[in-house]
């Protein structure tokens, strides 16, 4: 029988109150922890957590606390990036950022989806759809980028924006839904 979390991981419905799962979960809050109680005066000490809990963090990459995930090891974050305050990262599926990216504070990425028909919901079913967030894009202040979604690369999506279909490159995005309003030369 497939476990849960390969369910999970392979993009199928699954169950997010599976032992494996609670286990990854738990792991991730102490690390989540560790990150968003981590003095100023220890910056190293939190690159240290932050590495243990993402998938990847590249180099000279900063993630100001309070930082929110899921399972953290399904996060993959590129050299030179930046995420601000208050940053939510649902990596039940993939999420990819690429070099050079800018996330403003309070940001949502959000991988999880959930059945429309209530006999499912009910029964806590779940899927999710991964996030790829291409290099040197720059995701306004409280903007939400939904399952399923590409950024391409250099592209600006405008503070507030619901990015629910894939942006192409070279482009400021803005509203909601997200919609490009000019290209970037």
């Amino acid at each position: 029988m497939t476990s849960m979390k390969s369910r999970m991981l392979a993009g199928e419905p699954y169950l997010a109150d599976d032992p494996e799962l609670i286990a990854d979960h738990l792991r991730a809050l102490r690390l989540m922890e560790r990150v968003n109680t981590s003095s100023v005066d220890d910056p190293d000490g939190r690159r240290a957590a932050l590495a243990e809990l993402l998938g990847e963090l590249g180099e000279e990459t900063g993630i100001r606390p309070p930082f929110y995930c899921d399972y953290g090891y399904n996060i993959r974050i590129g050299p030179r990036s930046f995420v601000n305050y208050h940053a939510v990262f649902l990596d039940v599926a993939p999420i990819t950022l690429g070099a050079d990216v800018q996330v403003g504070p309070n940001v949502q990425l959000l991988t999880p989806t959930h059945p429309v028909e209530p006999e499912a919901r009910r029964a806590k079913w779940e899927a999710a759809k991964p996030i790829t967030i291409g290099d040197n894009v720059w995701l306004g202040g409280g903007a939400i980028v939904l399952a399923g979604v590409s950024v391409g690369e250099n592209t600006v999506v405008g503070a507030g924006a619901v990015v629910t279909r894939d942006l192409p490159a070279n482009v400021v995005a803005v509203g909601n839904p997200a919609r490009p309003v000019r290209e970037i030369n």
